[in-house]
């Protein structure tokens, strides 16, 4: 009896090409919108509210991570989280237009009683711990900065333009505004421009609530001068303060 040859093996599939490609593009795609919606996000600098620390034209990395509510307790540890503390650079929703991401400083904390008062920031009755510059603007707005007080330094650097004026000061917006004192309710903080003559913050619309702060400022990876272009080499890769 004659035996029945056997059955060719069916040849093995093999993707193409271009299938290859589509599937490393869309993978890309998701892991891609997966650290810009739970980790890192990048975030440019479009007005000089924080000058001079950081510059019309620096792109930053925001973790988004570090002020996230965790399920467990490694979290904290692997993931570097930790409650907001003062003097932090955050990025949050604008609280007159959400849809917009501001950034600022942390001032206030939830309970505080801030004021200001003659280019000095009291947290419940103690002027705050920052490092005063006085500013000149120059020809294209160009700040020229030196110490107030070059026998004290602070935790960070804050800007003003012009001399100090008297005590007295309490106009509203005026150029060294006085503002308070307020009480920063719960679940909320204040925020502050670091370049606090050119500065809409909490002193104008309000306090930021905690619900709406998308992360905290981390590094600068990318700086370009948004007059002539020239790369800013020596801002990138700068942590902030």
């Amino acid at each position: 009896m004659d035996e029945e040859p056997a059955a060719a093996p069916e040849p093995a599939f093999k993707k193409s090409v271009a299938r290859e490609y589509l599937e490393s593009i869309v993978v890309a795609v998701i892991l891609a919108l997966f650290i810009r919606t739970f980790a890192v996000q990048a975030f440019k600098i479009p007005t000089g509210s924080m000058e001079q620390n950081l510059l019309i034209g620096d792109h930053l990395l925001v973790n988004k991570l570090v002020y996230s509510p965790s399920l467990a307790p490694w979290e904290d540890t692997l993931f570097g989280k930790k409650a907001i503390r003062r003097g932090d650079v955050v990025v949050f929703k604008y609280p007159e237009e959400p849809w917009r991401d501001f950034i600022k400083r942390v001032i206030g904390l939830p309970g505080e009683t801030v004021e200001v008062r003659n280019r000095k920031v009291l947290v419940n009755g103690s002027p705050l711990d920052e490092d005063v510059q006085t500013c000149s603007v120059g020809p294209a707005s160009r700040m020229s900065c030196e110490d107030a007080d070059p026998s004290h330094g602070g935790a960070y650097k804050v800007y003003y333009i012009g001399a100090t004026r008297g005590d007295d000061d309490s106009e509203p917006g005026s150029l060294h505004d006085g503002w308070g004192p307020q009480v920063v309710p719960a679940g909320h903080i204040l925020v502050l421009g670091d370049n606090r003559d050119n500065s809409r913050d909490s002193r104008f619309w309000g306090f930021v609530p905690q619900d709406d702060l998308l992360g905290l400022g981390a590094v600068v990876y990318w700086s370009s001068d948004p007059e002539g272009g020239r790369i800013r080499w020596e801002r990138i890769g700068r942590r902030l303060e």
